[in-house]
């Protein structure tokens, strides 16, 4: 008799009551073993891992336990599920077209133990969609009468939780008042009416050593206790929770709590507030937007933020920077390198290149942006996490969308609700400083920077008296002074056919402008073809 190894799947929305001996979860698993041993005589047998899931929504595929069974379903370790009940599995109908879905490409059964029904029928399909139907209805229904219930709290003015704002700490649902800090909350009202700014104001508190509240979240994680931000300071310079008012959906309620500052001076903030924000919104006008704000980390996942410079003829330069080169109030610092700056054009270039073909016929460049749920650069390759929803064009399913996925990136995978794809990059440096960072380029950009490195070295070439198109002028020829000379002067003396070939941009793919500019370039042209050729990339210097 063959041998159906069977895995149980637990889950419970919440985490109330999961430090008892005996919880939910617990009371789930004896119900799916029992069920099992039932079917011995069938051949199954119960594999020793756990599947639970405590604490999670069924409305969300984002669950550890859930991801773990999907990926020994799909590396053939399981041949049937057993859950308590369906809606323990999901309660969204869409995911759990999904998950069967799964289930049948890899030939896995699917058994809830209160609920018969056998998923290779028809019939059995129909009755788990109509009991999906109700799960969703009443995870809707559950979530409309928790939001009635908090608007209705919050309307009598009772804290209904969240982080604890900076001045108060709470005990019973209700907020009293820390005296220490709320001498800080004052103490930074009153300080910003004197220096009229935040800026001036964040720095003097960072001096003297202030942070922000330092608390323990109801999970046991410590939270806060970090160097103030300007929006840190803007939040708490706005917010009425300090007139003893409790905010629901931008309606101030009368709150159950005392007030720390009185209305004159916080309407006096306001107004400075006000004037101060028409002229950040002005000066913020002159700028493009930048669309990969708040999706854009680095290798250190540490948010990327636009900022911008303006150049000659008051061009403006935009670029994503890492939060480490953004401290405080400040656009950049030259000598902290630990992070990333990219160029925003280029990097926006890239994506909407790249990215366009996966969406549906008639999508524009905005539709690609909007779709991007996160990226992550790392060193020359960027991952990428596509909302599959915006990719689905007419009459469309996952895997229509992973097939144009994968002409792009081999690895080309579904997670959930997302096509991720990695999408790599040539990097190359720019400027004539050796530690300005690297930047994402396409293509196109390397062979037209790899054109510039000819034609400039022709000039210097000419400005140094030692240009081969005009012999005569050798008797004046002096040498570069520096090594960013001496890099540039050796790409002009390259064969002739080499140098076309840079300026037609036919250079195979692994020829970069870095690479060039650091490669060990012989004198004799035969040597020089070997080098350049498609099978042989050059030796970078010194090595």
């Amino acid at each position: 008799m063959k041998q159906l190894r069977c895995a149980i799947y637990t889950r419970k929305s919440t985490d109330e009551g999961l430090e008892q001996e005996f919880n939910s979860l617990d009371a789930q698993r004896a119900s799916c073993e029992a069920y099992i041993l039932s079917q011995a005589g069938e051949g199954w047998t119960l594999i020793p891992h756990h599947y639970d899931d405590g604490g999670w929504s069924g409305g969300t595929m984002e669950r550890p336990a859930l991801k773990s069974l999907l990926k020994a379903i799909s590396e053939g370790r399981i041949d049937v599920v057993v859950v308590y009940k369906v809606d323990r599995l999901t309660r969204s109908l869409m995911d759990f077209a999904r998950i069967v879905e799964q289930f049948d490409a890899h030939g896995v059964s699917f058994v809830s133990v209160t609920q018969a029904f056998n998923t290779t029928s028809s019939m059995g399909r129909l009755t788990l969609n109509v009991l999906l139907s109700f799960a969703q209805f009443e995870r809707e229904v559950t979530g409309e009468r928790i939001r009635d219930k908090i608007a209705a709290s919050k309307a009598r003015g009772i804290w209904m939780g969240g982080n604890l704002p900076l001045g108060y700490d709470v005990k019973d649902r209700k907020l009293f008042i820390v005296e220490e800090e709320a001498e800080l909350v004052r103490h930074i009202y009153s300080r910003y009416q004197e220096l009229g700014s935040v800026l001036p104001l964040v720095k003097e508190l960072d001096a003297s050593g202030h942070r922000t509240k330092r608390w323990t979240s109801s999970k046991g994680n410590v939270l806060g206790g970090c160097r103030f931000s300007c929006g840190a300071i803007y939040h708490i310079l706005g917010n009425r929770i300090y007139l003893g008012e409790i905010v629901h959906k931008g309606k101030a309620h009368k709150g159950e709590h005392p007030a720390i500052i009185d209305h004159d001076l916080f309407n006096a903030v306001q107004a400075n507030l006000a004037a101060n924000r028409v002229k950040r919104v002005k000066r913020k006008e002159k700028a493009t937007a930048s669309p990969l704000t708040g999706k854009l980390f680095d290798a250190d996942n540490l948010p990327m933020r636009p900022t911008f410079g303006h150049g000659r003829g008051k061009r403006i330069y935009r670029y994503y920077v890492s939060e480490t080169l953004l401290p405080v109030g400040q656009t950049a610092h030259s000598h902290n390198r630990k992070g990333e700056r990219i160029s925003a054009s280029r990097l926006e270039r890239v994506l909407s290149a790249t990215l366009l073909p996966l969406l549906p016929t008639g999508s524009d460049t905005e539709a690609v942006f909007k779709a991007i749920a996160r990226i992550r650069v790392k060193d020359t390759q960027m991952r990428v996490r596509l909302e599959l929803t915006a990719l689905l064009g007419e009459d469309e399913i996952d895997d229509d969308v992973l097939d144009r996925a994968q002409q792009i990136d081999a690895t080309a995978s579904i997670d959930g609700h997302h096509l991720v794809i990695t999408i790599a990059s040539t990097a190359v440096r720019r400027g004539s400083v050796l530690s300005t960072p690297d930047h994402i380029i396409d293509d196109c950009e390397r062979r037209r920077l790899l054109a510039d490195l000819v034609r400039k070295s022709h000039k210097l070439l000419a400005r140094l008296n030692a240009s081969p198109l005009h012999p005569a002028e050798h008797i004046g020829m002096t040498a570069p002074i520096n090594e960013w000379g001496r890099q540039r002067v050796s790409i002009g003396l390259l064969a002739p056919d080499i140098q076309k070939m840079f300026l037609q941009g036919k250079a195979p793919p692994h020829i970069t402008p870095d690479l060039l500019l650091s490669a060990d370039i012989p004198m004799d042209w035969e040597e020089q073809r070997r080098m350049f050729s498609s099978e042989s990339p050059p030796r970078r210097a010194g090595l």
